[in-house]
């Protein structure tokens, strides 16, 4: 794909500006205003034709924490308990809403002090180091490495877990109404093949109609699962309020991958025609998420009194095998989760490609994409064969990246920018920071530790 260039003026005009737009993904849209004043709006640098509408940014922030990820909710109130649960749910939404309000604001407001049309999230880390205390301004280039390296392992290692919910929901359905006993990793070596078409979709905005259409599935099964959960009286009486102590690092390990989308917001943003809609209230993101946390609870708390200690990783692979509407819900989430891996999949790939597209010849990128997203397609497709356990992988992931990610850079990034002169009354953000921080670093330890021991008593 190649990029597209807006309007240039003439050297006699008082602006001259320059917009660069891959495919309205997260690369850094730079521009130059020569104007006296202040009034610098990054949002008429803007594409206004092709832009992404606030209705397709909803679409793409819903499709973006609202995965399949709500249907391993269950699994986090197995490990946190009723109670504690519910509670930690309600929190856990607000701090990933937060964190990505706080990471947007730091965005847009270095944008219009730089004059600047849009930034990636990296690039945001990138700007607050280079414009904060002196003492970190060269480790600006490290904080960008590290966000981009972040990024591409989070999104690639969710890649895989997709493949494996993905093949594990056909497996079950096809084996068991034909008779077949296929590996499930015969079902992740099928699945591979239309990701490998998906993953070459480049444009974000190419990508709102499966948004939009997961959406919907997703919904549908949502009803679906509803339906079973009632058809049985729930019991309530033999599940613990609190769960043990050593459990609780795996609920949020689980609820935090399940809700935390950080790395697709700046891409949606990016490419938003009005971006100043996506903050605000309502506004995109507070929307959005108070659906997630909404429907989040709701099926954590229902799905684990339904199947206690026997929910799985997703709770539609519990539902009973070989019934119609059961099978529904188990194939139209299959298909929503395939629908969304272009979503999973555009995000490490726009980092990857903005970091060696330029060490590419520019009439070779069009042929350098397809190779480049078809080997890590193929890789992808190799681990999730060789590690096809849903339940400690989602934990694993959760844990160490998305802690980072979600709640520990943004709440940096925001401390760095506002030093040391506007961080509130008494400095408020600055402990409000702090707090955010040493959550990202104890679920980090925590969750690791207690996800790894998981794996390490499945293999043994």
């Amino acid at each position: 794909m190649t990029d597209n260039v807006i309007s240039t003026h003439s050297p006699n005009e008082n602006t001259t500006s320059v917009l660069t737009l891959n495919n309205f993904s997260s690369r850094t849209y730079l521009t130059e205003k020569k104007q006296l004043g202040d009034d610098y709006n990054p949002k008429d640098y803007r594409d206004q034709v092709k832009g992404q509408s606030s209705v397709g940014a909803f679409m793409h922030l819903l499709k973006g924490s609202l995965g399949f990820g709500i249907l391993s909710m269950p699994m986090a109130f197995y490990n946190g308990g009723l109670l504690f649960s519910m509670i930690a749910t309600l929190i856990v939404g607000f701090l990933c809403a937060h964190c990505v309000h706080i990471l947007v604001k730091t965005s847009q407001d270095i944008c219009r002090n730089n004059k600047i049309a849009a930034l990636s999230f990296s690039e945001t880390t990138e700007k607050v180091f280079e414009g904060g205390p002196k003492c970190l301004r060269a480790w600006s280039v490290f904080a960008k490495r590290f966000v981009d390296g972040g990024l591409m392992a989070t999104y690639f290692a969710a890649a895989c877990v997709y493949m494996v919910f993905i093949a594990t929901s056909f497996h079950d359905v096809i084996n068991y109404d034909s008779g077949l006993n296929w590996d499930v990793r015969i079902y992740i070596a099928f699945t591979v093949i239309p990701c490998l078409l998906i993953g070459q979709i480049r444009n974000l905005k190419w990508l709102v109609p499966f948004s939009a259409l997961a959406n919907i599935l997703i919904v549908v099964t949502f009803g679906i699962v509803l339906y079973y959960l009632f058809r049985e009286p729930l019991v309530f009486s033999d599940k613990p309020l609190v769960a043990r102590i050593e459990q609780i690092p795996l609920y949020f390990a689980t609820a935090i991958f399940a809700m935390e989308g950080i790395g697709s917001v700046m891409p949606i943003e990016n490419a938003m025609q009005k971006p100043q809609q996506f903050l605000g209230c309502p506004g995109v993101l507070n929307t959005a998420m108070i659906l997630v946390t909404i429907f989040y609870s709701v099926i954590g708390f229902l799905g684990y009194a339904r199947f206690g200690s026997e929910v799985r990783g997703s709770i539609t692979l519990n539902l009973v095998e070989g019934t119609p509407l059961a099978d529904i819900a188990k194939l139209l989430i299959a298909v929503a989760s395939l629908f969304a891996y272009g979503l999973v999949f555009y995000v490490p790939m726009d980092t990857l490609w903005k970091n060696v597209s330029h060490k590419i010849n520019e009439k070779n990128h069009n042929i350098a994409q397809i190779l480049i997203r078809t080997v890590i397609i193929l890789i992808s497709g190799v681990v999730a064969t060789v590690i096809p356990n849903l339940e400690p992988f989602i934990s694993l992931v959760g844990a160490i990246f998305l802690s980072l990610l979600g709640f520990l850079v943004p709440s940096v990034c925001e401390t760095v920018y506002l030093w040391p002169n506007r961080l509130g009354f008494w400095k408020w953000k600055l402990f409000k920071n702090f707090l955010l921080s040493t959550f990202a670093l104890c679920a980090l330890i925590a969750g690791s530790v207690a996800s790894i021991n998981e794996i390490i008593k499945i293999y043994r």
